[in-house]
């Protein structure tokens, strides 16, 4: 769910800018899954960029706020969101921890690095959301913990039916700065694909895991 029109826009504006989002409708990704995509998006090149992490992190702390209030502890999933996860901590001036994706094969096997202890208000910080289950797998482990989690709160999401379902399944609400339909409007407002393109981007939206170039 988006929670402020404003901020959508503007997120979806600097993740095009800072090329952390490429849209090629002619020449398509592939992901790991093995679908065809025109779109890749790398939410890792915002640490690299001072002024537009900055814009997003308080974003994320003001709406972590606004939600939750003062959490216990914020949590990044790794790898992808442990970056801006500890700078909305920062911000918030609360502890922070990251989950890995699974445990540890060596040394103490932790899965959660960073102390969290069971009943902290936690708040989770995602990168992205595609079919949302690498999310849930970081929110099954943080629960086994039995850590308090309150939601989560990520950059950007496709906004699959998937993704949805499955967060709905697993009783968690889920809040994104802004999502698919916001950034292809921005990409086309600022004329970064053509009308004809902005159908393709359309047509694979609606059907991902079949869709051919």
């Amino acid at each position: 769910m988006i929670l402020d029109d404003e901020t959508a826009r503007i997120t979806a504006s600097v993740l095009l800018q800072i090329n952390a989002i490429k849209l090629k409708p002619e020449n398509p990704f592939t992901w790991a899954s093995g679908w065809q995509s025109p779109i890749y998006c790398d939410n890792r090149i915002l640490l690299s960029y001072p002024e537009h992490r900055k814009f997003v992190a308080e974003a994320l702390a003001h709406q972590t706020e606004a939600l939750y209030g003062t959490p216990d502890l914020i949590v990044g999933v790794a790898t992808g969101a442990i970056g801006v996860g500890l700078l909305t901590a920062e911000i918030l001036g609360v502890p922070f921890a990251y989950v890995r994706p699974k445990p540890k094969e060596h040394g103490r096997q932790n899965q959660i690095e960073g102390r969290a202890e069971a009943g902290q208000r936690t708040v989770v910080i995602e990168d992205l959301i595609s079919t949302g289950m690498s999310s849930l797998r970081a929110i099954d482990a943080l629960r086994a913990a039995d850590l308090d989690v309150r939601g989560m709160l990520g950059i950007f999401t496709y906004g699959f039916d998937k993704s949805v379902q499955a967060f709905k399944d697993a009783n968690l609400q889920v809040h994104t700065l802004s999502n698919y339909d916001h950034l292809i409007a921005m990409a086309e407002s600022r004329g970064y694909i053509k009308s004809e393109q902005l159908r393709t981007l359309r047509d694979w939206r609606t059907s991902p895991q079949t869709w051919k170039p």
